[in-house]
Order: structure tokens, then C-alpha cells, then sequence
């Protein structure tokens, strides 16, 4: 088994390393990454039944009403709570 190293090699490798950031890997967008996000919003779309070819207005509609739904459920009192 291979273990990942901790502790950069030298200073060359440690500047590389500080680079190595979540915002500078997103900006780059390289295919592997572009590609695993294509899969998820398929999974997600499939999995609410939404057509995958809704605007972005209509996603943050859908999902703000189903947060409020939520929300709501979450302040009516649980029927075990009452009694």
C-alpha cells in the first residue's frame, strides 16, 4: 500500500503545493472534474424528476420551495410531541 507523502520533498515541491488549492483546481476546470460534475447534476436532476434542461432561474426557484417546504415541516409540532 502507498501512503501519501505529508511532508513536501523541498522547497520547489512545497511552492508547487501551495498552489495546489480547491479555487485554482475549480478555475482550471480540468475534464476529470467538469466530467464527475456533469454525472452528479444528472444523479440530482434524475433524482427529483426535473428536466435537465431548466434554466438556473428555474433550479433556485425549485429549491428555494423545497427548502421552505422544509422548513416548514420542521416547525410543526411532531404529533408524539403533543399528548
Amino acid at each position: 500500500m502507498r501512503y501519501p507523502r505529508l511532508v513536501p520533498r523541498d522547497a520547489a515541491c512545497a511552492q508547487r503545493l501551495k498552489k495546489r488549492t480547491l479555487t485554482n483546481l475549480y478555475n482550471e476546470r480540468p475534464t476529470w472534474l467538469a466530467l464527475a460534475h456533469e454525472k452528479l447534476d444528472e444523479a440530482v436532476f434524475a433524482a427529483y424528476g426535473w428536466d435537465p434542461a431548466m434554466s438556473d432561474e428555474e433550479i433556485l426557484e425549485r429549491l428555494l420551495a423545497l427548502n421552505l417546504e422544509s422548513a416548514g415541516r420542521e416547525e410543526q409540532p411532531s404529533p408524539r410531541a403533543s399528548g
